[in-house]
């Protein structure tokens, strides 16, 4: 019943020993938190800091979990780029870009740029060919770019 959510074999590795180390953290501070502090108020400012940690465990715990059993994923927004596309863009200063589309930020790989399909590059690439021209809206202002190639996966 698990969807891989378009998600590479790779992440969904990376993602579950995060999970599994994650989950190990979590049980190890879980016993101490029933603890009743009948010490000093450095004591009960232990375990308050010991809670916020479980809960900050909790969340990530929580948001792997939801990536890896099928939660919500960019691709499945109508007329995005599927993860594992890749494309070259040639900007206006000549400088050449080769870019890999990723539908979550974990998918990013270390050898390669990369970008979310629902990023404002990601957004103005999609339905767009090799020899199209694009244009997007960064921090600094409108940048253009043209496609010089785009391979979807597959």
């Amino acid at each position: 019943m698990t969807s891989t959510g378009g998600m590479s074999a790779n992440t969904r590795e990376r993602l579950q020993q995060e999970l599994d180390a994650l989950r190990q953290q979590r049980e190890s501070l879980a016993p101490r938190l029933g603890e009743d502090p009948m010490g000093d108020s450095a004591d009960q400012a232990d375990l308050l800091e010991r809670a916020e940690s479980v809960s900050k465990l909790d969340r990530r715990i929580a948001e792997i979990t939801d990536l890896l059993h099928g939660g919500p994923t960019a691709e499945q927004d109508e007329g995005l780029l599927p993860s594992g596309t890749r494309v070259t863009l040639k900007f206006g200063d000549g400088d050449t870009e080769d870019l890999l589309v990723v539908g979550f930020t974990a998918e990013a790989e270390d050898e390669l740029s990369s970008l979310t399909a629902d990023s404002p590059l990601g957004r103005a690439i999609a339905g767009h060919a090799a020899g199209d021209t694009i244009t997007y809206r960064t921090p600094g202002g409108q940048v253009s770019a043209e496609i010089v190639e785009l391979t979807l996966p597959g």
